[in-house]
Order: C-alpha cells, then structure tokens, then sequence
C-alpha cells in the first residue's frame, strides 16, 4: 500500500479546514485536486475516508485513523531527514524559502552571504510568498521555512504543527514627508509635548521645532494615512492600535508594497508606519518621527517543529537573526 506523502498532507489539511474548497485555498491547489487526492487515498487504502454532510466534509472512523498515522507518517519523514543530514561531516542541504518583498530586499543577500562562508553545502532557494500566508505556506510543504511577519494586536494562526521562532521586534515610528512644514495636528502635538519638557530640559522645545518630537498616537488622527487593506494582518494590527488611541485612522491610500507608500509619503500624499527594515527599503524624501505608543510587529520563521532540528534549517535562522538585528 502507497500511501504519498503529498496526499496525506491533503487529508490533514481537510481535517483542520473542513471543506475541500478551503482546504485546497490552504494548500494552493484546485478543489478538484483536492478531490483526486483524498480519491486516491481511498483507492490504495480500499476504504472511504470521508463523507460529505452539506457544504462540509467529516472524516469517517477510517479517516480520522488514518489523519492521525499521517502525522506521525510525515514527522518520521521530517525527522529521518534531520537525522540523515546530522550524520554529514559538514552541513550541506537544499532548503526552498519564502520571502516576502521587504525581507527579500532587506535580510536575504546579508544573510545568504552569512551562510555561504559558513555553510557553503547549503543551497537556498527562495520564492516569494504573500507575508500573511507564510505559515500556510509551511504547512502545505511548498517551503521548508518561510519569513513573516507577527503582530500583537493581529497574531498569526496557530495550530501547533508549525513553530514561529521569533528573528527580532521591531517598534513601528512614523514615516512623514521630508522637508515639508509639519502639519498643523503633528505642530500641535509636538510643541505641547516640547512645551512640557522644556519644563525640566530646554532643548525639549529645539526637538519639537525641528519636527522630530516623540509623537502621540492619537495626536494622528487628522492626518491621512497610507495602509494595507483591514484584511491583511498589518492593517488590522495599525487599525487596532489607533482605535486602542481611540480614532479610526482616514486611509485614504490603501497600499500593500512598502516601498510604494514610502514614495507616497515621499511625494506628501499621506503619513504611513515604518520600522527600521522598512527604512532598508527607502529613506530618502521621508522622515522617521517617533512614537510614544508601543506599537510593534515581531519578524518570524515559520517552520515546521521536526525540520528546526535540521543542521541546515538551523544555520539559515541563524544567518536571518543576525541579518534581522538592528
């Protein structure tokens, strides 16, 4: 009896998604190949896994046997393969990355250069992937790890088969047009925060002058601001955060490319969030103004539990923290 690994994957994801259109959304396949593949388990298995109740699937006594080995089947996978690279006498390995566009630009080439003095056995293919679909990218076996991005205020599913090891917090400031006139709100909100410092320290009252004073979140709220969709990860993360501020950012801007809103905030279309990494990106026409509030994202890999224990999965997360420290 056959049973492949890619079509056991297939009913695990059934399991956890409970339709076949979600799961294969979850897994980047065509309901129909879901189909197929939850067909062919039942062909070299001479049992029905599953039976239709509506929209839903719900596995029979068989399937849920059988999803149960299929964990245990493809942590053994994972693990014979951790353990086969730990018996080369040097690390060597083909490991395929998700990237998203502001860790491509920013952390790749530094930590691809890390590895390869150290490691050079280790080859890296890396493919980009929507940030919010890491984890799900991992899960569904297309990449061994992946980079993403975890916020407290809009965290990451969790379901226990995939670890996220936490590369570095980054704290968000304020990206604002460059060499333009403070907006009347940011003027406001500056030289009263200025005003109170002077109090104890004169050169609180220079700070808020030159525009780079600690600003308040909610002092904000009549700027325009340049965001992701509120169904991404990091526009519910800055939404929920300004509403904590208490007011509903004006997104006039819905933009997802980060190097993109930088140059509209660049060219005075709005104000947008932005971290150190983001900075790697583009700095120039914009200026990074503080914020009082702890507003903060954490840069995460995705990886599933048996493969950390790899030598090779091992050097690349240390090569991507290092290259993720400010």
């Amino acid at each position: 009896m056959e049973l492949p690994g890619v079509q056991l994957k297939t009913l695990l994801e059934l399991t956890r998604s409970g339709t076949m259109t979600a799961a294969a959304a979850a897994l980047g396949y065509t309901p129909g190949a879901v189909s197929q593949h939850i067909a062919a388990l039942e062909r070299a298995t001479g049992t029905e896994l599953v039976r239709r109740t509506g929209r839903r699937v719900e596995l029979t006594d068989a399937g849920h046997t059988l999803a149960t080995h299929a964990e245990r089947i493809l942590a053994a996978q994972a693990e014979a393969v951790a353990a086969l690279e730990r018996t080369h006498g040097e690390v060597r390995a083909r490991l395929r990355l998700g990237v998203f566009g502001t860790a491509a630009a920013g952390l790749l080439p530094p930590a691809l250069r890390r590895l390869g003095a150290r490691h050079p056995g280790v080859r890296v293919e890396s493919r980009e992937v929507d940030v919010d679909q890491a984890y799900t990218e991992v899960c569904a076996g297309r990449v061994d790890l992946a980079l993403g991005l975890d916020y407290p205020d809009a965290p990451l599913v969790r379901d226990g088969t995939v670890e996220l090891v936490r590369l570095c917090t980054e704290r968000f400031s304020l990206a604002v047009p460059a060499g333009l006139p403070p907006w009347d709100a940011y003027d406001a909100g500056a030289k009263g925060d200025g005003a109170d410092d002077a109090e104890g320290n004169e050169e609180g009252t220079d700070d808020a002058e030159a525009g780079t004073a600690p600003l308040r979140l909610a002092d904000t709220a009549g700027f325009d601001w340049i965001l992701p969709a509120p169904g991404s990860y990091y526009g519910r993360a800055v939404r929920a955060a300004c509403r904590r501020a208490g007011f509903e950012p004006r997104v006039v801007h819905e933009v997802t490319d980060t190097a993109t809103s930088l140059a509209m905030v660049g060219a005075g279309l709005g104000v947008a969030p932005l971290t150190e990494l983001m900075l790697r990106l583009r700095s120039e026409g914009i200026t990074s103004v503080p914020l009082r509030d702890p507003v903060v994202r954490h840069i995460v890999v995705a990886v599933g539990a048996a493969a950390r224990r790899r030598p090779s999965v091992a050097a690349l997360i240390d090569a991507l923290r290092e290259g993720a420290a400010p």
